[in-house]
């Protein structure tokens, strides 16, 4: 397996207006407290509660990397309304010697755009953006994957990933079952068995399970690495399955 890492950590420079948002998230006042977070293994899984920074951080590497911030490659230059935080503005990004020869930014909400802006370019021949061209020669799949189910585009378009990239998923469990989130797991592991780097935001205890990876659990408190077993939704997720009456029954009480 080789393990190139293009990015081994992020760190925080300067100092965000105290009048956005930002200057207020608890996350970014942990990440600055800890100088630098460093990423060592093939993955880099982000965990914690809706609202607590996971997708920011996750954004602003990408933008940082030079991906667009809607999704996609380095190559998709589309916008349908710019929403991404000026937090790249304040980070740096820890690149090794290694030279990614591929990439791609998956966002859990936006895949629709990143798919139709790669079909009016092929269309209108406004680019040389070949990144599906296995698509062109399966005779199985139609053109577009906007003729796909969501998850079945979204396993479609991490299938064909490439060696040696850098790949930043958000949220990538959104439009998969569980067991299209196995298929994921499957990809990723032919994936950085070939070279690729993952920094992952997920809510998935299936997905945390994957090895070679590191885990890091945002709280409003600290960052800090954990084992999938020490994570609130592995946690959560156990007791509710082992038990799943007592939990509604607790949830649902007049």
């Amino acid at each position: 397996m080789e393990n190139n890492l293009f990015v081994s950590g992020i760190r925080l420079k300067g100092d965000i207006p105290q009048d956005n948002y930002l200057y207020d998230l608890p996350v970014i006042k942990n990440v600055r407290q800890m100088g630098e977070l460093s990423f060592k293994k093939p993955i880099t899984f982000f965990v914690g509660e809706n609202g607590i920074g996971k997708s920011t951080i996750i954004e602003a590497i990408a933008v940082k990397f030079g991906f667009n911030p809607e999704g996609g490659t380095k190559n998709y230059n589309f916008h349908t309304k710019s929403t991404h935080s000026i937090l790249c503005e304040y980070m740096t990004l820890i690149k090794t010697c290694n030279f990614a020869k591929s990439g791609y930014f998956l966002r859990a909400e936006s895949l629709y755009n990143a798919i139709s802006y790669y079909d009016y370019t092929w269309n209108e021949q406004l680019s040389d953006n070949d990144y599906f061209d296995t698509l062109r020669n399966d005779e199985d799949s139609p053109f577009s994957l906007h003729t796909k189910s969501h998850g079945e585009s979204f396993l479609r378009t991490i299938e064909d990933f490439r060696p040696n990239g850098l790949y930043i998923l958000d949220e990538p469990e959104a439009a998969l079952s569980p067991n299209g989130i196995m298929k994921l797991m499957c990809h990723m592991d032919r994936l950085i068995k070939k070279g690729c780097q993952f920094i992952v935001s997920t809510h998935s205890p299936i997905l945390i399970t994957m090895p070679n990876s590191d885990i890091y659990q945002l709280t409003k408190d600290k960052i800090e690495l954990v084992d999938y077993t020490q994570t609130e939704h592995f946690i959560i997720t156990r007791k509710f399955l082992n038990n799943p009456n007592q939990m509604l029954n607790y949830l649902l009480k007049d």
